[in-house]
């Protein structure tokens, strides 16, 4: 696999496709002081994994984590990783909740901070299973350890090859599947969330599975999922005008949640892998000011949160940046907004009492 210093100087970008984070020009970042540094913050979404060519655990997102901000609490989210290598495939993806809880055990001891590392855990259950995946989210709970919230279920797809679509995504109406919608019944039934991972042109999907299941807590990841390369490259205004109207529609079920973040790898408002040096938070909050306040416009502060979606962002830009951007989005927003955008509407969706 080629290193993203490589890509940066040698090929075309890949965007949609995850590289090891490139320390040396993370390095050249501009040196920003920590904006706002004792406002709460729990981040929504944040992967823990160890991959080949990239180790991302408890230590390595601590170092990221303790870069300035006043992160409370965390919530994991599913990444394909440390699943059980033996047994039943639909209980496989059960070891990763009992990983992920190990590390939020090892978190909550103290020994590493203050941080709730994995307060919440968001899982993997195959909901195409229909109502027998009932046992499998059982088993997700059990081996949770009273942290277990929901499953992520992605069924991001586009036609075009160069997009990248998600694991095990063969189709564009994934979530339509009668199969799939019987095992978000049994979500229902358990009182867990669903975090729906599609592109902004499978956004009528979720806004007819809100309509479907109007007592389900829906969460919608990475903003909607706005593309901007390979067949939407150039076409940023007709991007933006259709995911506006999409999010319209989906913010008027009450249902629904949105992350705001995770847009680095697909909305590709800069080139991540040929420029010199990272972004500033000036910069970034630039990028992705319109998407990220027209959320908060369209849902309000109470059903909008934070996300970092690390370490897959920190492949152009590192934690205290991206977070300063944040800030930098919301600066004109009143206090009571702010604690329900960085920790607050994350307490509520995820049931994070006391985080």
């Amino acid at each position: 696999m080629s290193t993203p210093t490589e890509n940066r100087s040698n090929t075309p970008p890949q965007f949609g496709r995850i590289f090891p984070p490139d320390k040396e020009w993370l390095g050249k970042a501009p040196q920003e002081p920590i904006l706002e540094p004792e406002l709460p913050i729990i981040d929504t979404h944040h992967h823990l994994w160890h991959r080949p060519d990239n180790r991302y655990l408890l230590e390595e997102f601590l170092v990221d984590a303790g870069s300035g901000h006043k992160l409370v609490a965390t919530v994991f989210a599913e990444c394909n990783t440390m699943y059980r290598n033996n047994g039943p495939i639909e209980m496989r993806p059960v070891g990763q909740t009992e990983f992920v809880a190990g590390m939020a055990a090892m978190s909550e001891s103290g020994i590493y901070g203050l941080t709730r590392v994995a307060a919440g855990i968001v899982g993997y259950a195959d909901l195409g299973l229909g109502d027998r995946v009932t046992p499998i989210l059982e088993a997700h709970i059990a081996a949770g350890g009273g942290r277990f919230r929901g499953v992520r279920f992605s069924a991001n797809w586009d036609a075009s090859d160069v997009i990248g679509n998600g694991h095990g995504v063969t189709g564009p109406l994934r979530l339509r599947d009668p199969d799939v919608r019987a095992g978000i019944a049994c979500l229902a039934r358990l009182g867990l969330s669903f975090d729906a991972w599609v592109f902004h042109t499978q956004l009528s999907d979720v806004i007819d599975l809100a309509r479907t299941f109007p007592d389900l807590n829906t969460i919608l990841g990475h903003v909607g999922g706005p593309l901007g390369y390979g067949p939407y490259t150039g076409k940023r205004d007709e991007v933006f005008s259709s995911w506006k109207a999409s999010m319209t529609e989906l913010a008027r079920h009450p249902n629904v949640s949105v992350k705001l973040g995770g847009m680095l790898m697909r909305l590709a408002t800069f080139n991540y892998l040929a420029v010199e040096r990272p972004p500033s938070s000036t910069e970034l909050a630039a990028h992705w000011r319109p998407y990220i306040q027209t959320c908060i416009d369209l849902f309000g502060a109470d059903r909008c949160m934070f996300e970092s979606n690390f370490p897959v962002e920190k492949m152009g830009v590192g934690y205290a940046t991206l977070w300063n951007a944040f800030k930098r989005i919301t600066a004109g927003a009143s206090a009571a907004e702010k604690h329900m955008l960085y920790s607050g509407t994350a307490e509520r969706v995820y049931r994070l009492a006391g985080a």
